[in-house]
């Protein structure tokens, strides 16, 4: 009988060039302790130059110390080169209106471009598995994310310091756990991976277990899926840029011919009706995100709509100030101020539940705890700050006016006539920008609404 061969780790070894200075993302869960063994015990054959690399987001306390020990002990046990660093992912939340979550990430990716810009490596993997990628699909199909958000995690992404690489992404997280099983290998468990007021954990923990009763292959079908939308999404890429040099037009069009230069774009609009629906949607977000205005569903269609069968003259006002005129033969777009005059729209949302706001660039996840009031109201807005609401800062002595609060943070000018706020029961509950004093029961995360985006997608 053949003895039996200890199990293996799927490793993309496509990723990796012999001379490649890497580090590795080591939090010390087990996803990154598989990959930095998996590594180190291949490097020589792969011919890298293998490093360890561990951020400290200053939460979880004494566990996350517990955690860079732990880190520090394993790449000295593997004799390779240590990196730490320390930074506030709570301060960083609170001072960009972000969940902890989209901080703690945001400050991770901008370290490992620290270190590539250092010179000291090249690439930075991370420990990304299948099931992350089930996640991260499953997460951004719930969001209603456009077709180019289903591609999920990349894995590999160009910075020009560097790449971030996903060498594992292909791994399930039984695999992994096997693996370092017969390695003998410990690891560190967060916390709050347990804590089900954290979407991703629900989808994590509750979810995908429930969808796998009706196919237990889902997972797997997941990651097809992810596949699938960024091979297409990079055959769309290149088709739209094509095309774009053909549909959109700069300035705006003179008597006489010619064009002048000045604010804006704009589209052919006999030429966008000759393309499919599907060419006619991206190149009208295209055009917007030229802009700076990422655009929705619903004004995509708006937009299509006044193009396909609007008339001369037809105007139409969409958030972020992005407005469309009709001319006789072309659609043309441009960016303004929003008028103080303008009411800014509201948005509710039944509890617990999730707010796209295009007006503010944000979306809002609102769950509720098993500490929430049994009489705690059933639906929250998001709305535009009005002169006379107090908010209650945490750690203050009493409720501050919001103007008050906006002139603190130096919000001035048009920023200051559209700042978010959202009310649950009568009480802001949330601020953007402010640590807000929580309301029992309820869990806020904020995110900016270009996190669909296909970078911010690719870097979970």
């Amino acid at each position: 009988m053949r003895p039996k061969l200890p199990p293996t780790l799927p490793l993309d070894t496509s990723l990796l060039k012999p001379g490649l200075r890497l580090a590795v993302g080591l939090s010390g869960g087990a996803d990154s302790v598989a990959l930095l063994r998996a590594l180190a015990e291949r490097g020589r054959e792969l011919g890298l130059v293998l490093h360890a690399a561990h951020l400290h987001h200053g939460l979880r306390g004494e566990e996350a110390d517990g955690d860079l020990a732990f880190a520090r002990a394993l790449a000295a046990e593997l004799a390779l080169p240590f990196h730490e660093a320390r930074v506030d992912a709570g301060a960083s939340a609170k001072a960009n209106g972000q969940s902890i979550e989209e901080a703690a990430r945001c400050l991770r990716y901008a370290w490992f471009r620290q270190l590539m810009a250092s010179g000291e490596v090249d690439a930075v993997a991370t420990a990304h598995t299948r099931d992350d990628q089930a996640e991260t699909v499953l997460a951004k199909f719930l969001r209603g994310a456009w077709t180019e958000g289903l591609s999920g995690i990349y894995p590999a992404v160009e910075f020009p310091e560097g790449r971030i690489l996903r060498p594992i992404l292909n791994a399930t997280r039984a695999e992994v756990e096997t693996y370092l099983a017969a390695l003998g290998q410990s690891w560190r468990e967060d916390s709050s991976n347990r804590h089900l007021t954290f979407t991703r954990n629900r989808i994590r923990h509750e979810l995908l277990p429930l969808l796998e009763g009706w196919n237990p292959r889902l997972r797997e079908h997941l990651a097809q899926m992810a596949a699938l939308a960024r091979d297409e999404e990079a055959w769309w890429q290149a088709e739209v840029a094509r095309l774009a040099s053909q549909v959109l037009l700069p300035g705006r069009a003179v008597r006489g011919g010619g064009r002048a230069s000045g604010d804006g774009l704009a589209l052919d609009a006999l030429r966008l009706a000759e393309l499919v629906p599907a060419l006619q949607r991206r190149l009208l977000r295209h055009a917007a995100e030229q802009l700076g205005t990422p655009i929705d569903f619903s004004a995509t269609e708006a937009l299509r709509s006044l193009a396909l069968t609007g008339h001369a003259g037809q105007k139409l006002e969409l958030a972020q100030g992005l407005r469309a005129e009709r001319t006789p033969r072309e659609l043309r777009l441009t960016i303004s101020a929003q008028s103080s005059s303008e009411p800014a729209p509201e948005y509710t949302v039944t509890l617990p539940g999730e707010i796209a706001a295009p007006a503010f660039s944000l979306r809002l996840q609102i769950e509720l705890t098993e500490q929430a009031a049994p009489a705690q109201p059933q639906t929250a807005t998001l709305r535009n700050w009005r002169p006379g609401d107090r908010v209650r800062l945490r750690h203050s002595s009493g409720p501050r006016k919001v103007k008050e609060v906006l002139e603190r943070m130096k919000v001035t000018g048009s920023s200051r006539g559209l700042w978010p706020v959202l009310e649950l029961g009568g009480q802001i509950v949330w601020m953007r920008g402010v640590d807000v004093e929580p309301a029992p029961g309820v869990h806020i995360e904020a995110a900016s609404i270009d996190a669909a985006n296909i970078e911010a997608a690719s870097l979970v």
